[in-house]
């Protein structure tokens, strides 16, 4: 096994921390891809050897996510952000087709809004559909805040209420910045309600799973629509997205602006992706290549049903952690039970002016990345096993604990979780508690 090379323990939301074993198969790729003697860098996106891995990287993720023949794997650019208007423009698109006399009123965006992510993504849906669809919120997870006003929950089944006939239904499965996610247990009252959708036609269900991509199966998959991901929060640097589009919703967008659609631009059309086999531009060739190594990688560990076991009891260790934390009054959940994250834990850790010693003294001992998110006041993400002693989440001010589940680290045989609770000193400051996790 290769040694650190004196890597630092990477807390980092996204980009996220890699597999060390990737990083070494990148640095031999770069200078000679697949025997060619060109680097993944510089060989042309349309040569066989490039086609020949991307073929590779698409089925992975199918055989692993147990894909239905009916979606199409497409790979683009432009982050979770770009779905944000690419979903809009292309099933607006669907739906004028569908409805050619349609007016805006009846043209019905549903957005359920559990966190940061699903609000921003409903604030661009109303940018790009002015006068030609009516954006609503089918359910607003504040309104069922502890305090009225946070995203802490993901609400009653009986408060959603969707359109009779909407072009799109958005959800964020996973909320990175909030620590909200919906269930993967379809039986739990925190799942996304699936039972509430029209069984009578195809639904255009839209789910962004960027922060939780492949770290476990995707429920219901088949009934999506649309599903997309940014790699850099799970399994890549950034600069590839990965899309899982049915069929159905592949559409004509140059005969849907002719009778009223807005114009969507080539690089935004999932029809124009997938009548090139996603190489109608140059694709981020280096972006895919690293995250084809990681899907590589989970499949010899063993796949999902692996990855998600792992997952499962290091988040049941870390809630546990939490729980304890509260009843010693040292932590306060800022999630309400039931509808924590698998892969970001968001709390608060009580006391005054601790939050510099101890950034400080986890800077010293080679943690980086802790300091969290502008708009909550910090967050940081565990990677599973970039280093033998991933420790230590505290902090005297709101932050998210992200579990970086799976893709992270060296090859995972074993997983002991260790908690230790209380005294433990980091920087000098006492009374923290702290995650190790070996592998």
């Amino acid at each position: 096994m290769s040694s650190d090379h004196g890597r630092a323990i990477n807390f980092g939301a996204g980009p996220s921390a890699l597999p060390l074993s990737v990083l070494e198969e990148t640095q031999t790729g770069l200078l000679n891809f697949e025997g060619t003697g060109m680097g993944i860098a510089e060989i042309s996106h349309r040569s066989k050897e490039f086609q020949a891995f991307l073929d590779e990287f698409e089925h992975n993720i199918r055989t692993q996510l147990d894909v239905p023949p009916t979606h199409r794997i497409l790979f683009t650019q432009g982050g979770g952000t770009g779905q944000f208007s690419a979903v809009v423009l292309n099933l607006l698109a669907r739906y004028r087709l569908l409805h050619p006399q349609a007016s805006a009123a009846d043209t019905v965006l549903d957005y359920v809004v559990t966190g940061s992510w699903s609000k921003k993504a409903a604030e661009e849906a109303r940018r790009l559909s002015g006068g030609v669809a009516t954006v609503r919120t089918a359910v607003d997870a504040r309104v069922y805040s502890k305090d009225g006003k946070s995203f802490d929950n993901i609400p009653p089944h009986a408060e959603f209420a969707f359109a009779d006939d909407p072009a799109l239904i958005y959800y964020c499965e996973n909320e990175t910045v909030d620590g909200v996610e919906f269930s993967h247990d379809l039986e739990s009252p925190a799942a996304f309600p699936f039972h509430l959708l029209k069984q009578d036609r195809l639904v255009p269900l839209v789910a962004d799973y960027s922060s939780s991509f492949m770290c476990r199966p995707i429920p219901r998959l088949a009934d999506h629509a649309v599903i997309y991901a940014g790699a850099q929060k799970n399994i890549g640097p950034a600069g590839l997205t990965i899309l899982i589009v049915r069929e159905d919703c592949i559409v004509d967008v140059d005969a849907a602006a002719k009778l009223g659609a807005p114009p969507v631009p080539l690089t935004l059309s999932y029809k124009t992706l997938a009548d090139s086999g996603s190489l109608y531009n140059t694709p981020s060739v280096l972006a895919i290549y690293m995250a084809g190594l990681v899907l590589r990688r989970m499949k010899q560990n063993g796949g999902l049903p692996f990855y998600e076991e792992v997952n499962r009891r290091k988040a049941k260790k870390l809630y546990a952690a939490i729980h304890e934390g509260e009843q010693k009054g040292v932590f306060r959940r800022k999630v309400q039970q039931g509808s924590e994250s698998w892969m970001n834990a968001v709390f608060e850790v009580l006391g005054e002016g601790a939050e510099k010693n101890f950034l400080e003294g986890a800077e010293k001992q080679g943690m980086k990345g802790l300091k969290g998110h502008r708009s909550v006041g910090g967050w940081c993400r565990v990677p599973s096993s970039v280093h033998p002693r991933a420790d230590c989440f505290s902090r005297h001010s709101r932050f998210a604990l992200q579990c970086y589940h799976g893709t992270g680290g060296r090859q995972a045989d074993r997983l002991h979780d260790s908690i230790h609770r209380g005294g433990k000193q980091l920087g000098g400051l006492s009374k923290i508690y702290s995650i190790e996790v070996y592998f």
